[in-house]
């Protein structure tokens, strides 16, 4: 039986020969020839049809490139098939589509190239920076938007990856050299920070108080001047740290505060007597000599207990507001030489003149200040603790300071 693509010879279906392949076997009768026919012309239709369905998916979608193995399967296959049919039109439609293909690809391959090699430049661009968070997120871009570009052509893909990803090595080369220095550099400071440890516990157990503060106050400088380590090991080191220096600190303040004990008597007697010479230098002239004996008094009235009796209130007062004319005629006089360099060769009376102009100005200012502070206290005062007596200490800090003054102001005017 005869059919325009085949035959039937002795009960066997052959497939004619096309685009150069031999006759070949491709099934045999069952039933009767018509109906076998019937069947393989079937598996023809069906085979067009996936030929018809490949090149609507072709033309309906955007990236028709990856059609491209999917045809050259397809069309490898029509030369096997077991079917009847015109094999040469399905393999010529899919030849037809094939170059189609391969030209929107040699296209997409030439844009490929542009778009990767401009990956590379930023890459490249990059590569060298040592701002490490910021260029690692780049590069984390960079690399996803290489990895979305399509390929290349092939003389060139081994040149252009090999290209991007030395560029990619040279960064990561660099950061991992980098944090492992940091990692390195970290345990040797690690190592400064037990070793300081070591030497606040041996300072801890000194017999020498005053010996073992100076070295407490030498190992927390050096402490503060050490490098950076990983939070979680340094913290334990630093608690125990710490815990020691201020146990060190505690102990020398204890033993310096602890020093011989004055019967109320006596320490009634140093206060009338520091309070006195105080008051005796506020009432010369400003001078060198006057600010040195001024802070040796200082000195002296720091060793005395800070448990001071009742009855020394008075004393305390006169020490110092006295302390304070000292310094507040040292400040006067520095500021009437800056503002006149022939003051010294002027009458008294002329210098009497332009303390006083100084001082009523200073005067002034801080009476202006002081009205600022009470107005921002109501403006802005607040629930929160102490806020009064923190107010207060200021307040009374600039009645003080002008009481000084206008007690200068009168001592002028009486002469």
């Amino acid at each position: 039986m005869e059919h325009p693509y085949g035959y039937i010879k002795d009960d066997k279906v052959y497939l004619k020969g096309f685009l150069g392949q031999e006759d070949r076997v491709i099934g045999e009768v069952k039933e009767n020839e018509d109906s076998t026919i019937q069947y393989f012309e079937a598996r023809f239709e069906m085979i067009r049809e996936k030929v018809e369905k490949l090149k609507r998916d072709i033309q309906e979608n955007q990236n028709k490139g990856s059609f491209l193995m999917k045809l050259i399967h397809l069309k490898e296959s029509l030369y096997s098939s077991d079917a009847l049919g015109d094999f040469p039109s399905l393999i010529a439609d899919l030849e037809e589509q094939e170059k189609f293909l391969e030209e929107i690809i040699q296209s997409n391959r030439g844009r490929n190239l542009e778009i990767k090699q401009g990956l590379i430049e930023e890459a490249e661009n990059l590569m060298h920076s040592t701002d490490w968070k910021a260029a690692s997120e780049e590069f984390k871009n960079i690399k996803l938007r290489w990895l979305k570009t399509g390929p290349v052509e092939k003389a060139v893909e081994q040149e252009t990856e090999e290209r991007f990803q030395q560029a990619l090595d040279v960064f990561y080369g660099n950061r991992k050299n980098y944090f492992d220095g940091l990692a390195l550099q970290a345990e040797q400071n690690l190592k400064i920070y037990e070793n300081l440890l070591i030497q606040a516990r041996q300072a801890h157990d000194l017999a020498d108080v005053k010996l073992a503060f100076e070295i407490s106050k030498k190992i927390q400088k050096q402490w503060k001047e050490s490098g950076r380590v990983p939070a979680d090991k340094r913290q334990p080191i630093w608690d125990e740290f710490s815990k020691l220096n201020n146990r060190i600190f505690s102990k020398y303040k204890r033993v310096m505060q602890s020093g011989p004990t004055l019967s109320p008597g006596l320490l009634m007697r140093k206060i009338e007597k520091l309070a006195q010479e105080m008051r005796i230098l506020s009432k010369g002239p400003a001078s060198p000599s006057t600010m040195i004996e001024a802070k040796r008094l200082q000195a002296e009235w720091k060793k005395l207990p800070p448990k001071k009796p009742r009855n020394a209130q008075q004393s305390i007062k006169t020490f110092v507001f006295s302390t304070d004319l000292v310094y507040e005629k040292s400040f006067l006089s520095k500021l009437c030489h800056s503002k006149y360099e022939d003051f010294d060769s002027k009458s008294t009376e002329e210098q009497n003149i332009i303390k006083a102009g100084i001082l009523k100005d200073l005067i002034a200012r801080d009476q202006k200040e002081l009205d600022t502070v009470k107005s921002n206290a109501e403006n802005f005062r607040t629930n929160e603790r102490d806020f009064d007596t923190i107010l207060q200490r200021k307040i009374n800090s600039y009645v003080r300071k002008m009481d000084v003054k206008n007690h200068l102001l009168r001592e002028l005017s009486s002469r």
